[in-house]
């Protein structure tokens, strides 16, 4: 039986006009006309995320990013539904979500983004599903985020970040390759599980890896030290201390190649300059931090505008697309009959959300995809995201 949230909404003032409301699957203005929401209507956004510690970096782009887009939608609102987003810190600590989630579920939370990073995104996911509270995590790639039915990634899964990591290695024509991993973390082992079912049978692993917080791999670095290519489906911390020890001991000419946690290693500051690493360092993305044109530029030049670059990376351009996916949906759903306003429960909003996610919507122009859908035939579940993926070259070698 689910859990259901009503959010108490006290001093209604006699009838709201009817409006009409924004709809479609793009950023564009719509001016079409019809009465599912009533003017003045905010919808309570919710997001658990790393604001402090070593993963800060992705919470505070993805916050940053989301407001941004909450910030945007409610200055050209045509439609009455406006945002508000509800923002705590977890610090990449999962024991911390179950207290954020009340937080959250009490100031209102009707929709959420979920949590930024893997571990305590299951955690959320656990909890949503008893009050079916919908969500679309702009960054929590674990496989198993979207194993209830109220739960939709906007990042690639990490069996998605494997398997087309192995693809592209599998095309470079390799004899032999290094894997560097974090065995007891669950972002890293899924994409590296995944990784090893699609690499070629021909290609010879070395593999290494490492546990908790250590911070000496000087054992691993001489493993890998005849490895021209190496596989590292970590986060930007330990990678940054890799690189700096392996300095002399790995080729020059080596590829150091990851995941989306390898986003925003470019912009540590005073914890690790790039430029000093001679190795080429590349990562798969569905964002390109440098591109120079399109809506990925647009965005680029509007998020260093009011953040600079320091925290700009795919977490923030993802999390951007979420909050657009979200509203784009809620108005679709409102010209197709459905009521929407600041009294619906967050589970009536999911059964709605979940309508147009598993259906013909799509987040079309998005910042980290043109034409971004959740039913991809065939898709073992609906909360898989469909769109392009690229490798991008964070630094060439020097």
């Amino acid at each position: 039986m689910k859990t259901t949230f009503f959010k108490v909404v006290a001093l209604l003032a006699c009838l709201c006009m009817v409006i009409g409301v924004f709809a479609g699957c793009s950023n564009a203005d719509n001016g079409d006309k019809n009465d599912g929401a009533a003017a003045g209507n905010e919808i309570v956004i919710g997001l658990s995320g790393p604001l402090t510690g070593d993963a800060a970096v992705y919470g505070t782009a993805v916050k940053n990013s989301a407001q941004m887009a909450v910030d945007e939608i409610n200055a050209k609102s045509e439609s009455g539904i406006t945002l508000k987003l509800v923002a705590l810190d977890d610090e990449h600590d999962a024991s911390k979500v179950k207290g954020n989630y009340a937080s959250l579920m009490s100031q209102g939370m009707q929709v959420s983004l979920g949590c930024v990073t893997t571990k305590p995104g299951l955690a959320f996911a656990s909890l949503s599903k008893n009050d079916n509270v919908f969500f679309l995590t702009p960054s929590a790639s674990g496989d198993d985020i979207v194993k209830y039915d109220n739960a939709y990634q906007m990042c690639f899964a990490d069996a998605n970040q494997g398997s087309v990591a192995a693809s592209y290695v599998n095309s470079l024509n390799l004899s032999k390759i290094g894997v560097f991993y974090k065995s007891d973390d669950e972002y890293s082992k899924g994409i590296y599980n995944n990784f090893k079912k699609v690499i070629n049978s021909d290609i010879e692993i070395v593999e290494t890896s490492f546990l908790g917080d250590d911070k000496e791999f000087t054992q691993q670095i001489s493993m890998l030290k005849d490895c021209s290519f190496i596989f590292m489906p970590i986060y930007y911390t330990p990678a940054s201390i890799f690189m700096m020890q392996a300095k002399g001991n790995i080729a020059d000419d080596a590829i150091y190649y990851g995941c989306d946690g390898f986003d925003g290693i470019a912009s540590m500051g005073e914890d690790f300059d790039i430029s000093a690493i001679p190795q080429e360092v590349s990562m798969l993305s569905h964002f390109n931090s440098s591109a120079t044109e399109g809506n990925a530029k647009t965005f680029i030049d509007k998020y260093t505008e009011k953040f600079g670059k320091d925290t700009l990376n795919q977490f923030g351009a993802s999390a951007y697309d979420c909050v657009y996916a979200i509203y784009n949906a809620i108005n679709a759903a409102i010209k197709a009959g459905k009521t929407v306003n600041s009294s619906t429960s967050a589970s009536d909003l999911c059964e709605i959300l979940k309508e147009q996610f598993n259906g013909d919507f799509a987040l079309t122009g998005g910042v980290t995809g043109e034409n971004i859908k959740w039913n991809k035939e065939g898709a073992s579940r609906p909360g898989f995201v469909d769109k392009e993926a690229s490798a991008v070259i964070i630094k060439k070698a020097s």
